[in-house]
């Protein structure tokens, strides 16, 4: 059973008083934000008064949405670290309240913004030298201008942004707080709780029986609640498809891809040349089989390790191997990784309520905190060094760009945290010889490669088809996500949904379909950073250089171009033709050991 907060070492939990010193201190910025928006509504009418009142406001919007990012940050991390906890269930619908209230004031900004002529715009950059620094801001508002809708319109869709998250936060409390899952053999000889951070350690237990049970038993649940997640899934994409419609785009792909400047071929090429290479996934699938001694594979068996060897490490260990592996980046670099491994950036521990999964955190005024729920095994190692990487782009953007372009997008944001993963793998296969340890590697790297390239892949193209579906008028009841999420998961794995049923329950625990189109990019990047990590680690120091460049770029060019600049084309097919090249290679090594009798 997961331990209360209290109980956890203070070494191994972030220190958000480096955010607020206490909660009374969030309160009164609470306060003052509210009395802050309520005063800026005197901006509206007067964006475009002179270039003076063009600056002056654009200033005072982007330095309210600085300070209520750091309040909301605060809150949601607060709730993260028991979600059973009513007052920072509060403290982060008063967060989300003040954004929506400042969305509302803020609601003018655009449509009076795109009434501006070039000739004026023009004008008022040679008027005031302050708003150079903007130009690049102001040209994204400009790509959008067929997108804004009008002032009124805007205020309606800002009043409305805390109903639009409801089917998200729904999905979250039942989900973190309120389900409770059944007690499994633990392979010992006694049993655990199940839960999200228990649950994938059991689907890794050598022992079948173990692995079986605790699979029947998460899903037993999902199958009971199925309507109710269907009913918060259907809202959500709801929500995405009325945004997507009132604004003018053709979908709520479109729109999602939009806001990011990445156009639909890079998301079509990613689904068409992972479906391509399914035969890739189907042979690493049997070799399974066979190296499992299996007379049939079940989903259950696709995480378990095939290796007998043991690697395993404490979270003390994999800090101390993590700073030895990203030292290739230099002394920087490395400086920045101390600092966070050292200084109460990470909340390590599961423990009672506690968010599910892991991630990199923060905001602009705030450290790039960093969440896990550790287990002691090499994939809760490559996730440290993956949230790393999250949180080194978020410090180097954050230091070398002002709070305009001081973030990232997400479809550059995966990039940075799986270079980090592709580094470590060849850090590791390039220092081991014993034919054992490398067989262990490698199953991990190609473990890494299907759940990251391959699934993320089948997730995007589920999220994609029930986007269309609801869009062509089709209902999606939890019959109807059932049958399309099993037939794409046979589709994927070669796996009959017949020999599988509980997999029809997946999407229903999925918390990634409530991100709008956020998937995909887990597998373009992955796919770019197994490009970049070859340069890092086999090129010169300026391959180096310009990869630090990327980190340090933040929202200052187009994405396309901030990685274009590193040294991958996204628009183009051969970085993702270049990353299963490497999984055949790989693949290919371990069936080779496997001849070799590696894997016994």
């Amino acid at each position: 059973m997961s331990e209360n907060r209290t109980h956890l070492d203070v070494k191994h939990t972030w220190d958000l008083t480096t955010i607020f010193p206490t909660d009374e201190a969030w309160e009164a910025e609470f306060e003052a934000l509210q009395t802050d928006v309520e005063s800026a509504v005197a901006y509206q009418g007067h964006l475009l008064d002179s270039a003076a009142s063009l600056l002056a406001i654009t200033e005072a919007q982007l330095g309210l949405a600085r300070r209520i990012e750091k309040l909301y940050v605060y809150a949601s991390m607060k709730n993260d670290e028991d979600t059973t906890v009513a007052k920072y269930q509060e403290f982060q619908a008063k967060a989300l309240s003040v954004y929506a209230a400042f969305s509302g004031t803020f609601a003018f900004y655009e449509p009076e913004f795109m009434t501006i002529t070039d000739e004026q715009y023009q004008e008022f950059l040679s008027e005031e030298a302050g708003l150079a620094l903007y130009k690049h801001y102001f040209e994204r508002l400009f790509q959008q201008k067929e997108h804004v809708l009008s002032q009124a319109e805007e205020e309606l869709l800002a009043g409305a942004s805390e109903i639009f998250s409801s089917a998200s936060e729904t999905f979250s409390i039942l989900d973190n707080a309120d389900i409770l899952f059944p007690t499994v053999p633990d392979g010992e000889g006694g049993v655990v709780e199940l839960t999200h951070g228990t649950y994938i350690k059991l689907l890794e237990n050598k022992d079948r029986d173990v692995r079986r049970e605790a699979y029947e038993g998460l899903y037993s649940v999902y199958e009971q609640f199925q309507h109710t997640y269907a009913k918060t899934l259907q809202t959500n994409v709801k929500v995405h498809n009325y945004k997507a419609k009132v604004r003018k785009y053709a979908s709520a792909r479109q729109a999602a891809l939009a806001a990011n400047f990445i156009p639909e071929s890079v998301y079509e090429t990613l689904v068409e040349t992972v479906n391509k290479h399914l035969p890739l996934l189907h042979r690493y699938i049997k070799l399974r089989q066979d190296i499992l001694d299996l007379p049939d594979l079940k989903m259950y068996d696709l995480l378990t390790p095939l290796s007998e060897t043991d690697l395993s490490m404490t979270y003390e260990e994999a800090l101390t191997k993590g700073q030895e592996v990203l030292s290739i980046f230099g002394e920087d670099y490395a400086r920045r990784v101390k600092e966070a491994f050292e200084n109460r950036w990470i909340d390590v521990h599961e423990n009672k309520g506690k968010r599910s999964g892991a991630y990199s955190g923060g905001s602009y005024d705030t450290n790039a905190f960093m969440l896990l729920n550790w287990q002691d095994n090499l994939n809760n190692f490559y996730t440290l060094l993956h949230e790393t990487g999250h949180s080194m782009h978020s410090m180097y953007t954050r230091e070398n760009q002002p709070y305009v372009y001081g973030d990232y997008s997400i479809f550059l944001a995966e990039i940075a945290s799986t270079t980090n993963e592709n580094i470590l793998t060849e850090a590791l296969l390039q220092e081991v010889t014993d034919e054992k340890v490398r067989f262990a590697i490698l199953n991990n790297y190609l473990d890494g490669f299907r759940s990251t390239i391959f699934r993320q892949t089948q997730f995007a193209e589920f999220e994609d088809a029930i986007h269309k579906a609801d869009q062509a008028g089709e209902v999606l009841t939890s019959d109807y996500l059932n049958k399309l999420y099993a037939d794409i998961n046979e589709k994927y794995y070669g796996l009959s949904a017949e020999d599988n049923p509980q997999i029809q329950y997946e999407w229903a625990r999925i918390p990634h379909f409530y991100y709008n189109y956020y998937v995909y990019q887990y597998a373009t990047g992955f796919a770019a950073a197994n490009f970049l990590a070859d340069k890092i680690v086999y090129g010169t120091q300026e391959d180096k250089d310009k990869y630090l460049d990327y980190l340090k770029a933040g929202n200052s060019d187009y994405p396309l171009n901030v990685i274009k600049k590193a040294g991958v084309d996204m628009e183009e097919v051969d970085y993702l033709e270049a990353a299963f090249a490497v999984f055949e290679k790989r693949l290919i090594e371990l069936e080779e050991l496997v001849a070799k009798g590696a894997h016994k």
